[in-house]
């Protein structure tokens, strides 16, 4: 079995509060660079959605739960989730994803 496999692939849906997009986007691209050094971290990419700014779009992937929970006990993560509630509209929104082509 190769191992994007066993890979976690997700897509995490982020809704800025009216006023907060721009503190919303500075947070999240803070977690950009620290991220993608974790060990685990195969791919972690930020967009905004064209036609709705304020919705963000984080792409992420890493290696297995393991690395995944790794992430979540960071404290850069752990700073944005204790900020979150200020800045979502409403709670992060995250979906997993399973490659079917290569």
């Amino acid at each position: 079995m190769d191992a994007s496999a066993k890979a976690l692939v997700s897509i995490a849906v982020l809704k800025a509060k009216p006023g907060q997009r721009k503190a919303l986007k500075d947070a999240l691209l803070a977690l950009v660079e620290p991220t993608r050094a974790e060990p685990g971290n195969l791919d972690y990419v930020l967009f905004e959605l064209r036609d709705e700014r304020g919705t963000f779009y984080m792409r992420e992937a890493f290696a297995d739960q393991a690395a995944l929970d790794a992430h979540f006990a960071m404290p850069y993560f752990q700073h944005f989730a204790g900020i979150a509630d200020d800045l979502l509209a409403e709670p992060l929104q995250l979906i997993f994803l399973e490659q079917v082509s290569a």
